[in-house]
């Protein structure tokens, strides 16, 4: 079903894919954005926000980018995500840059973290030892009614 959504969320689409193969994945009510496998943006809200760290993240504050924040039953949470600059939505080569700081920041984060540990295998009991099968010589005799013909 089309509607005002996907219809922003293909804008948004466009606006990235110049920086390479951009794909959508429906996620918490919104949509999340990967470039070439790398998690760099969202919309939640009806707005397109851009992953930033500390590095990136007083470029989009000058710009008057306003944070990603949910609130939780106990408080509001601040993502590391900033909503896009207005001027960029418009303009596919004004949004290159910021786009081009996301990437550089999910790059970041992801070689920030460590390596996640291999996945243990999981217990298994060992298998009970199967039963011989039988023969085809054994099956005939049975159905000779026990006499080896």
């Amino acid at each position: 079903m089309a509607g005002p959504h996907d219809e922003f969320t293909n804008h948004c689409v466009e606006l990235l894919s110049p920086l390479g193969l951009v794909r959508t994945r429906r996620m918490f009510g919104g949509v999340g954005f990967y470039l070439d496998d790398v998690f760099i943006a969202l919309i939640a809200y009806g707005r397109l926000y851009l992953k930033v760290d500390a590095q990136t993240r007083p470029q989009f504050e000058a710009a008057g980018c306003e944070p990603f924040v949910f609130d939780t039953s106990e408080k509001s949470v601040a993502m590391s995500y900033l909503s896009a600059p207005e001027e960029a939505m418009e303009s596919p080569p004004l949004m290159q840059n910021w786009a081009r700081l996301a990437l550089a920041a999910a790059l970041r984060a992801r070689a920030a973290k460590p390596p996640s540990a291999p996945r243990k295998a999981a217990a298994v009991a060992p298998a009970k030892p199967a039963k011989p099968r039988k023969t085809a010589a054994k099956v005939a005799t049975k159905k000779a009614g026990g006499r080896a013909g």
